[in-house]
């Protein structure tokens, strides 16, 4: 893969997204908000996030607070904390799960630092959240060359799959879910009030810019830009491979 060819076509993707919504704010008539965008006689059609995904039906809908895909878990995860907790499995392996919440990406190198054995793979299961947190902890488990793994059953769904990224090596069961979406940028709002694009394009290139430096395809941006947050793409196995989130066997 070109990365420059690469980087650039994706920009070209974003950057006729960022006009496209221009022209429809022109138009009018649309609610802006915390929940993105929407549109009179549109909204979320995709199938529940509990059914199985095909190629071509890959759009399930998603609230962070409900996410269970459709194959049963590995073990039963009960309520995942609503911020990443770190909790050992055996060993130097490791679990990390929870939503990402801001100050996260901290409080979990600090705990990586002092705990024994130091963690080699961590177990991952998210429902996402914080973009900037997941994006500096991910960085973190590459230099440190901790692994990330994925068991069946259990998910990573939106800034999730960047601690994914993050991991030195990575193993993704062929019944896990991993995601992508639209994200928020800005004052926590998709498009802010003031239509800030500046936010927008800047956060969009600090995620293209970290995924390439991790090795995966930025092109996996174009799943997430054409999903609105309240629903989730459901990567494929062979996706997964494509894009670099996993290595062939």
């Amino acid at each position: 893969m070109s990365g420059g060819t690469s980087i650039g076509r994706v920009l070209k993707g974003v950057l006729a997204f960022q006009v496209g919504i221009g022209a429809l704010l022109v138009i009018g008539d649309m609610d802006i908000g915390q929940g993105g965008l929407s549109m009179p006689g549109f909204g979320p059609s995709a199938p529940e996030l509990t059914e199985p995904v095909r190629p071509g039906d890959q759009r399930r809908t998603f609230d962070p607070s409900r996410s269970r895909p459709a194959t049963e878990p590995a073990r039963d995860p009960g309520d995942l904390p609503g911020r990443l907790t770190l909790t050992q499995v055996e060993g130097a392996r490791w679990r990390l799960e929870g939503g990402i919440a801001e100050g996260d990406a901290d409080r979990i190198i600090a705990r990586l630092a002092e705990v024994q054995p130091a963690p080699e793979t961590l177990v991952l299961q998210s429902p996402g959240g914080a973009v900037q947190e997941a994006l500096r902890l991910g960085r973190h488990l590459r230099r440190e060359g901790i692994g990330t793994e994925m068991l069946a059953g259990e998910y990573c769904f939106s800034a999730c799959p960047y601690l994914l990224a993050g991991g030195a090596s990575r193993t993704v069961d062929a019944e896990a879910s991993v995601g992508v979406h639209q994200h928020y940028f800005g004052e926590n709002t998709l498009f802010p009030a003031r239509f800030a694009v500046e936010d927008i394009q800047r956060g969009q290139a600090e995620v293209m810019t970290y995924l390439e430096d991790m090795g995966i395809d930025p092109l996996v941006m174009t799943h997430a830009l054409a999903t609105p947050p309240d629903e989730i793409y459901v990567l494929l196995p062979e996706e997964l491979e494509r894009y670099g989130f996993t290595s062939p066997e």
